[in-house]
């Protein structure tokens, strides 16, 4: 771990924003059934990374779920999670203004900075492990898409898709398990500066500009990291034998590796 400065005294991330979660799947192709079939996803665009390609789809108000695919390294990061964890949410990315303040600013919080990398001057990036972020995998990056090497576009292959739905979906909050409160607090709203509104056990981070949020529910029981995401405006399965199965009475359903709750 990162030998804690003042965090006082840290660069601000002004402007930091929420930009997508993602999913980790075998193929990208396994996303399309629920996040258009049953979410109306629309693409975004798609391309290669490191180790992984990967497609995102956007979403009523913006909101953007990546979906990325190991390539062929049987050792690689996204097959180790797959081979341990199987099918499921895999990180967070924010997008901060510049990257090595976001560097600067981890390790005076006291984490360690994994991953830091500047090459490629359209995407810099680094990584907080899930060990130290209650469980997911939190990405900071700076992005100028202008001068990227391989910038995602609309031009790389998507999936064949069902139809969609009338309306994509609300993509509400992506609702996170932690077993300590001021940890949460530190990480979400100390280190990257969310908004926080809090009732009882559950604590929900909005950051401004970012139509998606995270809540996080305390239970010093329960294991750390992802439960789901909420969503509002999801369709229903058009056939009972349909793979994503039934809504349950509480309108979640499964899918992906993760829960969806259907909310009002």
């Amino acid at each position: 771990m990162a030998m804690p400065c003042d965090p006082a005294h840290a660069p601000r991330l002004e402007g930091i924003k929420l930009d997508h979660v993602a999913f980790g799947l075998a193929s990208v192709d396994q996303s399309a059934e629920i996040l258009v079939g049953r979410l109306g996803g629309r693409p975004y665009g798609g391309g290669p990374g490191i180790g992984f390609s990967g497609i995102q789809w956007q979403f009523a108000r913006g909101e953007l779920i990546e979906v990325i695919q190991p390539d062929e390294d049987p050792d690689g990061f996204l097959r180790r999670f797959l081979a341990g964890r199987g099918p499921g949410i895999h990180h967070v990315t924010f997008k901060v203004p510049r990257i090595e303040d976001a560097a600067e600013r981890v390790g005076a919080f006291g984490y360690e900075v994994v991953g830091l990398s500047t090459a490629n001057p359209g995407w810099k990036e680094l990584f907080i492990h899930p060990r130290q972020a209650q469980g997911i995998v939190v990405q900071l990056a700076e992005s100028h898409p202008e001068l990227d090497f391989a910038p995602w576009s609309l031009d790389w292959p998507f999936p064949e898709v069902p139809p969609p739905i009338p309306e994509p979906a609300h993509i509400v909050p992506l609702r996170l398990s932690a077993r300590d409160r001021e940890r949460a607090l530190r990480q979400w709203a100390g280190l990257l500066h969310a908004e926080v509104e809090e009732t009882g056990d559950l604590l929900r981070f909005a950051w401004p500009g970012s139509p998606i949020r995270i809540a996080v529910e305390i239970d010093p029981d329960r294991e750390e990291g992802p439960l789901g995401l909420e969503v509002r405006g999801a369709a229903s399965p058009a056939d009972p034998s349909d793979s994503t199965g039934p809504a349950r009475p509480d309108g979640a359903f499964s899918g992906l590796g993760t829960r969806f709750f259907v909310v009002d």
